[in-house]
């Protein structure tokens, strides 16, 4: 684009938008002339899709900024009414990142201009709250503004239907071309009020739905030490534990309150290096049974344990194998279901159950149209243990589950270990790893892919590959998608695009047999070297 043109599109973005902060910083960019920065802002539109819209707070239509969210509401809006749902409810949560009351906000303000009804929580909460909601009230649609574990400059927008899923194909395209076609923000009408700002007995019908994920007489005596990752989850999984009869979680203080900066961790994900340092340290200095964290929008949970003399990170694949095994042992019915990225280890716990089993698609967009759905999770520290009451992720009610699962170990004199073990002798070893780049030139993965399909290996680690699926193709049992899944002897690995981050993902499982448990450290031993060498080939094919 031309220099003049530039500037005439960023002078045009620039009377329009309504946001002081947004406004004072590009008409700074004009002023200094930085075109470059004002060409990055300005070289598309952030793309709204399966995980709605997540990018860098600022302003342009290549940054997330108010005047981006009301377009996004506004096709919202028109999406609704074109399918049925003029006067219908929309109701809208927030996390505590930067302008995330701001988006609620507008996006009531849209909803209520577009003739539909809107309320709003009233204060930040997870993200399982808003999906709750979204059925309780007998919504036609939510939205939820977070970033969940994103770095501090971001922000995002993520929508979930009547049905209290998230959106998936074709609804997400359907709404990218009527926010597409938004002319101008001056013809949209913006009222000042006429939404409903929730009081707490959406919240409160939550909390009561918490109470029936655990068995009515179980042991609730482990004790835990509790991370909020700077986020909402606290006074909410405070108010949950308290209820369920459990000892009042140590929480790690410098991570407990809302703050957008994020200070103690460069990554607020549990799963980045670093993250839970301050909470081992709490472990450390209060000996408790069990190291809970959410995500800062609480709709994800990560666990550790003490290993020897010091705490472990559980695997998203190992919490998820825990869950499922609890939930077996306590006579659960229905489907188990996990994304194609997560351990094969799921499927044979439902099959030695006869419980009914599904793979899916990445997202819990996906897992949650299960038919007949009793448990679900995604490795990425996702667990769905109430489906009736919330179709997504839900950190709060699988803490809740993990930590019964713990009591009642302990009561047996045993540890969340001790089970994994029992798991191993009894299906095989499964140990998972990945491998994942982030990028700052998102050409890099589009090259990375292209080469392993142009020049797709034939071994990884000297085990033979015995199926190479494209699944851009698509399966018999899944939709296309953009990835590539590798069954070897022995082994598993599964290479896409990250959908909400800069990064590829590559996912790796070998699975390794296990007579005794005397076997298991030769297993471990072997697994680990398996992975290490799968991981280093894959790097090499990929050229990353």
């Amino acid at each position: 684009m031309q220099d003049d043109a530039l500037i005439a599109q960023a002078q045009a973005w620039l009377a329009e938008d309504p946001d002081p902060d947004t406004r004072e910083e590009l008409a700074r960019l004009i002023d200094t002339g930085d075109h470059a920065e004002i060409a990055a802002r300005f070289s598309g539109t952030l793309q709204f899709g399966t995980a709605g819209l997540r990018g860098e707070l600022g302003a342009g239509p290549m940054r997330m900024n108010r005047s981006v969210v009301i377009r996004a509401a506004a096709g919202l809006a028109a999406y609704l009414k074109k399918n049925g749902h003029t006067g219908g409810l929309v109701v809208i949560g927030y996390d505590a990142r930067h302008k995330s009351r701001d988006f609620a906000e507008d996006t009531a303000a849209v909803m209520t201009g577009a003739g539909l009804r809107a309320a709003v929580l009233n204060r930040p909460l997870p993200t399982p709250v808003l999906a709750f909601a979204v059925r309780h009230l007998g919504a036609v649609a939510g939205v939820e503004v977070t970033a969940s574990h994103n770095p501090p400059r971001d922000n995002g927008y993520k929508v979930y239907l009547g049905d209290g899923s998230q959106i998936v194909p074709p609804a997400d395209a359907e709404i990218a071309a009527e926010i597409a076609a938004v002319a101008s923000l001056t013809t949209l009408p913006r009222p000042a009020e006429g939404w409903e700002t929730l009081d707490d007995t959406v919240l409160d019908a939550y909390l009561a739905r918490t109470d029936a994920v655990l068995s009515k007489d179980s042991p609730r005596t482990a004790r835990t030490v509790y991370t909020a990752m700077h986020g909402v989850g606290k006074d909410v999984l405070l108010a949950a534990f308290e209820r369920a009869g459990f000892p009042q979680p140590v929480l790690v203080a410098e991570q407990a309150d809302p703050d957008p900066e994020f200070p103690t961790v460069a990554f607020p994900n549990p799963e980045e290096p670093g993250a839970m340092d301050l909470a081992f340290a709490k472990a450390r200095e209060t000996d408790p049974d069990l190291v809970v964290a959410n995500d800062p929008d609480a709709d994800r949970c990560a666990a550790a344990v003490k290993d020897g003399t010091d705490w472990r990170m559980l695997r998203g694949d190992e919490v998820g194998a825990l869950l499922a095994a609890h939930l077996v042992r306590r006579g659960a019915t229905g489907t188990f279901a996990e994304s194609i990225v997560s351990s094969s280890l799921l499927g044979r716990i439902a099959e030695k159950a006869g419980l009914p089993y599904e793979e899916t698609l990445t997202g819990f967009k996906w897992i949650a149209r299960v038919e007949g759905l009793r448990y679900g999770y995604e490795e990425a520290l996702g667990y769905c243990v109430d489906p009736d009451g919330v179709r997504d992720k839900d950190g709060i009610t699988a803490a809740l589950l993990l930590t019964e699962l713990a009591s009642g170990l302990k009561a047996e004199g045993r540890t969340l270990l001790d089970l994994l073990d029992d798991l191993a002798v009894e299906h095989g070893l499964h140990a998972t790893d990945q491998l994942s780049v982030r990028v700052q030139d998102l050409g890099l993965i589009a090259s990375a892919m292209r080469r392993l399909r142009d020049r797709p290996p034939t071994e990884l680690a000297g085990l033979r590959i015995t199926a190479a699926e494209d699944l851009t193709r698509g399966t018999e049992a899944l939709p296309p998608t953009d990835g590539l899944r590798y069954t070897l002897d022995g082994a598993r690995v599964v290479v896409r695009p990250s959908g909400t981050e800069p990064k590829l993902k590559c996912y790796l499982e070998v699975v390794v047999p296990v007579a005794a448990r005397s076997g298991l450290p030769e297993a471990r031993a072997k697994a680990t070297a398996l992975l290490a060498r799968i991981k280093q080939d894959l790097s090499e094919a990929a050229g990353i």
